[in-house]
């Protein structure tokens, strides 16, 4: 079956959507509109909703003035809202993504642990390395990390991480009354990790997660996020534009995890898919152009700044050709794609950042329910994709169109669920409980 994760960062994916007038456009702090529309996903039956997050303000601004025209600037520490969703959610998975760089993997080992607890077994962990200077800032920082060091960091995050989440075996905790002994003393193991970056005792104070360890979700395509991948991601969130792309970059991530000894079917790729929906061609189009009509040159230009790898995008011509970029330390296969797109499409500097304002460089898919669904399919059946992170371009009405229009097409042509069968993420995915490891 294919996977649908709902991408939600409020109010929509398009960097307009807060002035949409059916928005509400300080709903990220807003526990009820969440509420709102993780149901309309859980009733759709999605695998999971799926939270991006930073450590601080991730947008590309000069001044007060040009970062209060952005509309998405505060919201909910994510593992906060997930694990207030837990108890008025039963079977959708909840997935939040944490930094490597700026977290202690006993901090985040406790909280995930903690929210798979919470919601029966339904939490995911969106793993970055964190790819702006504006992060760095908050802690300690004149500048991040540099983007090799990132990933080695984030490697020996993981190795720690999972120890502590195998700190006891899952038949530890016996309670025992009678002789007085809450766990039986040879189901521990502690860590004593020592590493270049962490030094961490152990045990993990909580225990084992029920899934043994949350989903671990991963979002990089530059060679160092692909070899991160094939040793710890299950889920992988990629942006891909065309079918053949989406196909070779599958089939790499597949051969990749045979060659780490992995089994090939232990990690699905769900690439981002912007969607806008209408009963028609024309009704979509009209809806995805009222939003473009909407978006602020100086939000535009600040966005494309942040995909070219901070690049200054408004110093440069507008009405030109992108010329060549320098190399980044941000997000290296995000500033790839969009380079490529805009040589692809023959694109200028203007025409690239309104391209960018709803999909930021993921597929698009602008059309009826029926030439999503087909285009969706074709994707799937190819097999460019094992599913795919649906990218609502305005909330709740651009979720709820696809919950309700776009869903029951994929579940007449059986290529989604009618109901949840299993309880937990990785049931709805299909993943293995991990081992525990014997350290």
């Amino acid at each position: 079956m294919m996977k649908l994760g709902a991408f939600l960062p409020a109010p929509g994916h398009h960097i307009a959507a807060w002035r949409h007038p059916d928005s509400v456009p300080l709903g990220s702090l807003d526990f009820d509109y969440y509420l709102t529309v993780v149901k309309i996903a859980e009733n759709a039956l999605f695998d999971m909703v799926f939270l991006s997050d930073g450590v601080g303000i991730r947008t590309n601004y000069r001044d007060e003035e040009e970062l209060s025209r952005w509309g998405r600037v505060v919201q909910f520490e994510p593992l906060t809202l997930l694990s207030a969703l837990a108890v008025h959610t039963t079977r959708i998975g909840l997935t939040a993504t944490a930094s490597t760089t700026y977290n202690e993997p006993f901090h985040i080992a406790r909280k995930f642990a903690s929210l798979d607890f919470l919601s029966n077994g339904r939490a995911g962990w969106n793993v970055v390395t964190s790819v702006t200077d504006l992060e760095a800032w908050n802690f300690n920082l004149d500048h991040q990390p540099d983007h090799a060091t990132r990933y080695r960091r984030a490697h020996e995050f993981m190795d720690v991480t999972t120890q502590l989440w195998d700190s006891f075996a899952d038949e530890a905790f016996i309670s025992d009354k009678k002789n007085g002994q809450m766990f039986d003393p040879s189901k521990l193991r502690i860590p004593h990790f020592r590493g270049d970056f962490f030094k961490v005792r152990g045990p993990l104070n909580v225990a084992r997660p029920p899934q043994g360890y949350p989903v671990i979700v991963q979002a990089g395509s530059s060679e160092d996020g692909k070899g991160f991948a094939a040793k710890w991601a299950e889920v992988i969130f990629t942006a891909q534009q065309q079918i053949e792309n989406a196909k070779a970059f599958r089939s790499e991530i597949r051969s990749r995890l045979v060659s780490v000894g992995r089994d090939p079917d232990s990690a699905l790729v769900m690439p981002g898919v912007f969607v806008v929906v209408g009963e028609s061609q024309m009704e979509a189009e009209d809806r995805y152009a009222a939003l473009q009509n909407l978006i602020d040159p100086i939000v535009g230009l600040g966005l494309l700044s942040g995909l070219l790898g901070d690049v200054d995008a408004s110093a440069l011509a507008l009405d030109e050709p992108l010329p060549p970029l320098p190399e980044t330390q941000g997000s290296k296969s995000r500033q790839i794609l969009m380079y490529e797109e805009a040589q692809r499409r023959n694109l200028t500097v203007r025409e690239l950042y309104m391209s960018a304002a709803g999909s930021r460089g993921h597929w698009s898919l602008v059309g009826s329910a029926t030439q999503v669904a087909d285009q969706l399919e074709e994707w799937f059946s190819s097999e460019a994709a094992d599913g795919f992170n649906v990218m609502p371009a305005q909330l709740p009405n651009s979720l709820h169109d696809f919950a309700t229009r776009v869903v029951p097409i994929l579940q007449d042509r059986g290529l989604f669920r009618r109901q949840y069968i299993g309880r937990t993420l990785r049931d709805h995915l299909g993943l293995k409980r991990p081992e525990r490891r014997l350290m």
